[in-house]
């Protein structure tokens, strides 16, 4: 753009136009041409210049400063030249106007891409820097200028704000701490990460840089949104999709991607577990380093058990698409969580005497893991894609004891086998093996009596086990029963007649469930009978015979209690039967002794 200019104006208030145009009047020509090829905001700037070298009042603002500032630097507009000269101009409003308000701060800082080069000797990206650094480590309720950036409607009640001693009636509107996420967002990435340094310098808590971390990430990563759907609960962090002007590309996305991995704290659960998530699905599908991508599944491993069932199922973005979901990257993920799990000390299981674990605080972090892998191992068998060596790999991971039941492992096995109708008996026995048949709850076995899909051993196996399980809960009932009725016939003061009518129902209510569970042994007992013979009858076990049974499949017996117990319930049959003969011997010798009547 060519400016038509008069000479004086402008060679009294710079020195470089002083010399460019002594340089070329010396040529001798009336009229001189100045080329000036690096004024820092191009031609509006140096038209705002030259007004003010014309004397017209020059506004101002925080959209302009910035290059006024850097364009009367490079035209040494200094107080050599004239008194109130650019330079003090632009630097007294830069301090006294926009480095006190937040967005003018922000906007200039937005103006300095443009003026790199003079950045280091005017440090202007400093200074904007450093005043919102200290805006935003600081309490907003606590300081006098967010009011004037958030006034708003104010309201009356409760405390006043002042005004040059004067009660204005208003009162300061109250702020969260992630008041300056979205404006923070606007920044290009290298502003907007040396604002993240200097906040941390600060001492600001890393919870709020974490959180507009987040924010900037959801904003500039159009894949994220996509990847938390609508699982993303958390209000504070979210942020529906911005219409940007030019979609970030590729390459750029991934660059983005690597330094946000390299600035989010590392501390456990100060990032949502389903934004690491949606940050490792999307690395996947930018198919960035797999350093990164291993970054990201430690991360979640060191909090997988605040994971849902969702964030678990990440989609197969390989090439071969040999499964519906990534199983191999949840598998690391387990293991690095179980690996943090063993460095804190919390896999440590404290056992009692009769095997069962107690209720420790450290258990329940591995605990909620088991109970989300098998409810994931339970989603993913259905893929008839899914080898075996995988699922049982995946299940096996988890330990023994994080698990109080195995009805949700026996869940997946069952899908598993009814997806998979191809395996050979020996693969379904080797499937079951994950199962532990003495940790499966009454309805599982019962479920798994009549499971045509599990193999015979281990419907055997289940059964056994039911059957012991019936007989130790109807052990433990006739103890309590005995206990009662030797309280009340000892004459221990205890209960009141109230307690005691409680009490009796009680033993009423225990007596008609051993009576239950007596006519279930009964029924099971049949069952493996009918069911040794037809094992015999088909001849695939020579011999088999309860003993043997027990030696195949490796069961303890707890024979003492037993046969304790059947020995119990015989003698009870055996007595009840001699009373009866005895009665009827009594009742014979009656009628023999009788006279009779003549």
């Amino acid at each position: 753009m060519s400016f038509h200019l008069h000479k004086f104006p402008l060679l009294s208030r710079s020195g470089v136009m002083e010399r460019l145009i002594a340089e070329a009047s010396e040529e001798g020509e009336e009229k001189c041409s100045i080329c000036l090829p690096d004024i820092p905001g191009g031609a509006k700037t140096f038209e705002l210049v030259a007004k003010f070298c014309y004397g017209v009042k020059l506004e101002l603002t925080a959209s302009n400063v910035v290059y006024l500032r850097c364009a009367a630097e490079h035209l040494e507009m200094t107080e050599e030249y004239g008194e109130g000269n650019l330079i003090t101009k632009t630097e007294t409003f830069l301090n006294q106007v926009v480095l006190r308000n937040w967005k003018d701060s922000l906007r200039a800082l937005q103006t300095c891409d443009d003026i790199i080069s003079y950045d280091e000797e005017l440090n202007v990206t400093k200074r904007c820097i450093e005043s919102l650094a200290i805006k935003a480590s600081t309490d907003p309720n606590l300081s006098g200028w967010p009011i004037m950036e958030y006034g708003g409607p104010m309201q009356s009640p409760g405390g006043s704000v002042l005004w040059n001693g004067i009660s204005t009636g208003a009162r300061v509107k109250n702020t969260s701490s992630d008041w300056w996420y979205e404006d923070a967002s606007t920044l290009s990435f290298p502003r907007y990460k040396r604002l993240i340094a200097v906040m941390e310098s600060h001492g600001i808590r890393q919870e709020i840089i974490a959180g507009s971390l987040t924010f900037y990430a959801k904003k500039y990563l159009p894949g994220l949104n996509r990847c938390l759907g609508a699982t993303d609960t958390n209000s504070s962090t979210c942020v529906a999709p911005v219409a940007l002007e030019a979609p970030p590309s590729e390459e750029d996305q991934k660059l983005l991607l690597e330094e946000i991995d390299r600035l989010l704290p590392i501390q456990k659960g100060l990032v949502p577990t389903n934004f690491l998530f949606g940050l490792l699905q999307t690395a996947l599908i930018l198919r960035v380093s797999p350093s990164y991508i291993s970054n990201f599944e430690k991360r979640i491993g060191m909090q997988l058990d605040q994971a849902t069932l969702e964030d678990l199922l990440i989609p197969n973005f390989s090439c071969s698409m040999e499964t519906l979901y990534n199983v191999d990257c949840v598998q690391q993920i387990l293991e690095h969580f179980l690996a943090m799990d063993q460095i804190t000390g919390g896999a440590s299981p404290s056992l009692v005497d009769d095997g069962q674990i107690t209720a420790s605080p450290s258990l329940t972090p591995v605990t909620l893991v088991a109970k989300l892998i098998d409810g994931y191992l339970a989603e993913v068998a259905s893929d008839v894609n899914l080898k075996l060596p995988k699922f049982q790999a995946l299940a096996a991971s988890v330990p023994d004891y994080s698990r109080p039941l195995d009805d949700g492992l026996y869940r997946a096995v069952d899908i598993y086998l009814k997806s998979h109708p191809w395996l050979s008996e020996s693969e379904k026995e080797q499937l079951c093996r994950l199962m532990d048949c003495q940790k499966l709850s009454l309805e599982a076995c019962t479920h798994a009596a009549q499971n045509e899909r599990l193999p015979l051993r281990i419907v055997v196996q289940i059964l056994f086990f039911e059957q012991l399980q019936l007989r130790t809960s109807i052990t433990g009932c006739l103890l309590v029963s005995d206990n009662l009725d030797g309280s009340r016939q000892s004459g221990v003061a205890g209960p009141t007649e109230r307690g005691w009518a409680s009490t009796a129902r009680e033993n009423q209510v225990l007596k008609v469930g051993l009576d239950n569970m007596r006519t279930r042994v009964s029924e099971l007992e049949k069952e493996c009978s009918n069911m040794k013979q037809e094992i015999e009858r088909l001849g695939r076990v020579k011999s088999f015979t309860w003993g043997n049974v027990s030696k195949r499949f490796g069961f303890k017996l707890k024979s003492r209690m037993c046969s304790a117990q059947e020995g119990s319930i015989s003698n009870q049959n055996t007595e009840s039967r001699k009373n009866e003969k005895l009665k009827d011997r009594q009742g014979q010798h009656k009628k023999n002794s009788t006279p009779k009547s003549r």
